[in-house]
């Protein structure tokens, strides 16, 4: 059956920020949610949510259309299994939705590979707990070979994530001597970064006259992108690069840091944050934003909070008491549908990297 037409139950936390973002990736994923649970634990030992709400949820499904039952946490295979068992439908878990969209939105050689790695380590845990499960908790039957299936099948998935990490390490050491070429023409690098659906593309179209899909689903962009761009009298690169999700665990970043380095090599980061929406998802955003970036240990001091979307706020000292709030003070709002700031925001980029120019003339003269 054709993904979009597929009618989901959704299963999540009860706070708003849980249940929108949820919402989002079930939609970002083609699916269609015909009613939402909310539960307080979604890590309970048999099914992930209590044996009640389970139950709930069975009843529900009845004579719903339903066809899956998506469940916003990371489920062992016994907890899928037991689900499904249950209710009677498939059951799937926040890292395989994610995974989902991954898989729909990549385009580039390299976006497949990440995500065809971040697909043999989600199922890599997997395999040894799902051949207990349908042997009764034995080892499952011998092969042809005399091997037992699941050493066969995990053998086979190691082999697969050394070959995607070897063809991700050329795609790296490509992307290095681009690198080490632009530093020898002095091209310096900006960075737009930020959670997905913060306007990083908007902007970025805006900057370099392109006109790169946009949408308001989640994981538009999966792939960085990057152009030449003219900043005061500084001939720069601007790239785009996938948006920054909650929860999102460490095996997926590791899959995107190829790309994420990017921002490591940038003279300046812009980081992208929403300021017409509310406060604890602004919170929960700029945080889960800089968790990221200090994994991909990128120099705080090259950063500048962007608080895009102004013209949804309309006040300046609105988007002061959010810095305020996030205890940020270098910022900037601007508005990439009316223009506003955005002049603004060249002519701070453009003092930064003359800044960083001649830092780096002094440093080679002395």
């Amino acid at each position: 059956m054709n993904q979009k037409s597929r009618k989901v139950v959704l299963v999540t936390y009860p706070d708003s920020f849980a249940q929108e973002e949820a919402k989002s990736l079930v939609e970002s994923a083609g699916r269609q949610s015909v009613r939402v649970f909310t539960q307080k634990y979604l890590n309970r030992s048999q099914y992930g949510m209590g044996p009640g709400k389970a139950e709930e949820i069975k009843e529900f499904l009845k004579g719903s259309g339903a066809e899956q039952v998506v469940v916003d946490e990371r489920l062992t295979s016994r907890q899928i299994h037991n689900l499904e068992k249950l209710v009677g439908v498939q059951v799937v878990d926040r890292e395989r939705l994610i995974l989902d969209i991954f898989q729909s939105r990549a385009t580039t050689t390299e976006a497949k590979l990440q995500i065809e790695l971040a697909e043999v380590k989600y199922e890599m845990p997997r395999v040894r707990e799902n051949a207990r499960i349908t042997s009764g908790n034995e080892r499952p039957g011998k092969g042809g070979s005399g091997e037992y299936v699941v050493d066969v099948k995990f053998r086979e998935l190691k082999r697969r994530m050394s070959f995607i990490k070897e063809k991700l390490d050329d795609a790296k050491k490509k992307r290095e001597l681009y690198h080490q070429q632009r530093e020898r023409d002095g091209m310096p690098v900006i960075s737009l970064v930020g959670y997905t659906s913060s306007g990083k593309t908007t902007l970025f179209n805006l900057l370099t006259d392109e006109d790169r899909e946009t949408s308001s689903s989640l994981f538009t962009t999966l792939s960085t992108t990057t152009r030449a761009l003219k900043v005061g009298d500084t001939d720069a690169l601007l790239t785009d690069t996938v948006g920054f999700i909650s929860r999102l665990p460490t095996y997926m970043i590791d899959a995107f840091k190829s790309t994420l380095e990017e921002s490591l090599a940038a003279e300046v980061v812009l980081l992208l944050i929403d300021a017409s929406e509310d406060t604890q998802s602004i919170r929960i955003k700029y945080s889960t934003c800089l968790r990221v970036l200090e994994e991909l240990k990128v120099d705080r001091s090259r950063m500048l909070v962007v608080f895009t979307k102004y013209d949804r706020v309309g006040s300046e000292e609105a988007v002061s008491d959010i810095a305020r709030d996030l205890a940020v003070q270098n910022w900037i709002a601007v508005s990439s549908k009316t223009g506003y700031s955005i002049h603004k925001l060249r002519g701070i980029v453009s003092q930064r990297l003359a800044e960083k120019t001649a830092k780096k003339v002094v440093a080679g003269s002395g």
